[in-house]
């Protein structure tokens, strides 16, 4: 087989389809895309709420949850007790499969009658952790996203086998973080960025590693008392950060300001990837044989994954998000956990085996154009059929996909092997993080059939401007999280919880003068930048190489092999 060039039918750019990419389609019998990689990605994570949270009653129990759904969206939704409970049954949605109308305006109207999860966690993190989405097994935590295995934890995505963090994200196995973010078996530590690993005891480092007790540095390496990339006695390193109090909002502001000028001075690694063997993208670990890959884990042979959070994930090609234990799948969204032959799906989990087409669907096998399934095989559009009635209706089903495709508002024919049309997400665009990644107006988005939710209006009563909180910690009394503060950057009103306050004291950081959202947005923005590569010309040999540092944010820079030589 020899490489393809084709003509997205959504950008109208050209996309080369590899020959290995053919031999992977064949293998898990699926036609080659007609959507171009970048608009594949677009339309998987706008199915993809992460951060917008609304209070809204369960259709079920009629109590008021918090849930991903705003009041007026015109789906089924139930809280997480109700969802993964028996006191409903999924297959009383079930319905015939009619060959007169389009595969997906008939699965549009089953996604608008099956009961869908409010929150995507687990029913027990309803009791120990509500404000919390995308996420698995943690307890005791607030408003944390895409996470799994954590305790007292606030503020912050990407969360993994964690605790004791706040205003953190893409955090894994770390302990009592402030501020962080790309770290790994840390302890203690305030504002690292970009892979520090397995340090203690330190402050505003970056690509760093096994280090205690250092400060405002960058590539260390086995380091104990450096200030500035200076090396230190214990009794000199003590005396000298004694000025810099990061209690005092004032002072940490101004150490930031200078971590930001000091870190400029030292060349970044320019993939952020380790333990990793003929792979492109960034940040991917314990890998091999990965191609645009971006925040990748124990993964082989796959091709434009995101956010696969632990492997092992085995030949795998446009899938975003989750992990655990994956393979042979393709086009999906949100999907894992010892899962296989999974395409086309969002939100598909637990054990699933030959899942196609369906969303929300948990511990099932063999099953085709499903919503809210919980356990279950054979299964075709929410009814049961016997194993010979599920693989030859599917078949047929597969076969009229293809002779009655259905088209959206912008012309693109979707047939068999094409996720899920935008305009049919259960989210406004505006809601999920295709936003971030894909910018659109309001006025484009609508233009294009997608949906999109204006702001609430601001109901709070603030009590207090965050201007007027105070500038050190020590002066920052209980009775502050009796406070409706006015965040200085959007119009949300936020509370400082006793559990942080408690917190922030430990650590000695300041009161946050911007609200939770606000903070949590600036990381992802940060992440979501990461996860775009340019070409740099190495400082030293010249090489021209990829790398998601701007210019500007790193104007010195080496390639991979010459940061090793140098750096490591």
């Amino acid at each position: 087989m020899s490489a393809e060039t084709r003509t997205c039918q959504n950008c109208k750019q050209d996309f080369v389809i590899e020959p290995e990419d053919l031999e992977f389609y064949a293998k898990i019998k699926v036609p080659p895309p007609t959507f171009c990689p970048q608009c594949r990605l677009q339309r998987r994570l706008a199915f993809y709420n992460l951060f917008s949270l609304y209070k809204r009653a369960c259709d079920l129990c009629g109590k008021m949850e918090i849930s991903m759904y705003p009041p007026r969206a015109t789906y089924t939704v139930y809280c997480q007790k109700c969802w993964w409970s028996d006191k409903w049954d999924p297959y009383k949605y079930g319905c015939d499969y009619d060959f007169s109308k389009p595969f997906f305006k008939q699965f549009n109207e089953l996604l608008h009658k099956a009961p869908l999860l409010g929150l995507a966690n687990t029913a027990d993190m309803a009791v120990t952790s509500p404000y919390a989405n995308q996420a698995g097994d943690s307890k005791n935590s607030y408003l944390i996203f895409e996470a799994y295995q954590n305790e007292d934890c606030m503020y912050g995505y990407y969360l993994i086998f964690s605790r004791s963090t706040v205003d953190s994200s893409l955090i894994y196995s770390s302990e009592r973080m402030y501020d962080s973010s790309n770290c790994y078996k840390d302890n203690n530590c305030i504002g690292l960025r970009e892979q520090v690993t397995e340090s203690l005891d330190c402050s505003f480092l970056r690509n760093s590693h096994n280090c205690q007790n250092c400060f405002v540095s960058a590539n260390l390496r086995n380091k104990k008392y450096v200030a500035f990339n200076k090396q230190y006695s214990k009794e000199e390193y003590f005396d000298f950060i004694k000025q810099y109090d990061l209690g005092s909002y004032k002072i940490y502001k101004e150490v930031e300001s200078l971590t930001r000028e000091h870190w400029k001075k030292y060349p970044p690694d320019p993939d952020v990837s380790t333990n990793t063997i003929n792979s492109t993208g960034s940040h991917i670990f314990e890998s091999r044989n990965c191609k645009e890959c971006y925040e990748t884990v124990g993964a082989e042979d796959c091709k434009y994954m995101l956010l696969m959070a632990k492997g092992p994930v085995r030949d795998c090609y446009d899938v975003s998000e989750w992990g655990l234990n994956l393979s042979l799948s393709y086009d999906s969204m949100s999907i894992g956990t010892n899962a296989s032959d999974i395409k086309f799906s969002r939100g598909v989990g637990n054990n699933p085996l030959s899942v196609e087409y369906s969303i929300d669907c948990y511990h099932a096998s063999n099953i085709f154009a499903s919503v809210g399934l919980r356990g279950g095989e054979c299964t075709i559009f929410n009814k049961k059929y016997s194993e010979k009635e599920y693989y030859d209706l599917k078949k047929r089903i597969i076969e009229h996909m293809q002779k009655m495709p259905y088209r959206d508002a912008r012309g693109n024919s979707y047939s068999y092997g094409e996720f899920f049309p935008i305009e049919m997400s259960p989210h406004t665009y505006n809601e999920t993080i295709a936003l971030n990644f894909f910018p659109l107006t309001k006025e484009v988005a609508l233009g294009n059939n997608y949906t999109w939710r204006d702001p609430d209006m601001n109901e709070y009563k603030f009590t207090i401007k965050a201007t007027d909180l105070p500038d050190h910690i020590k002066d920052a009394d209980d009775s502050l999280t009796k406070e409706i503060i006015a965040c200085v950057e959007c119009e949300r009103g936020f509370r400082i919880l006793q559990d942080e306050l408690i917190f922030r004291r430990s650590m000695n950081v300041p009161l946050a003068r911007r609200c939770p959202f606000c903070r949590i947005n600036e990381k992802f923005q940060g992440w979501v930048k990461k996860m775009r590569v340019g070409n740099r010309t190495c400082v030293k040999c010249n090489t021209i190489f990829s790398t998601y540092y701007t210019a500007e944010d790193a104007p010195h820079i080496l390639c991979k092999a010459c940061y090793l030589k140098e750096v490591i």
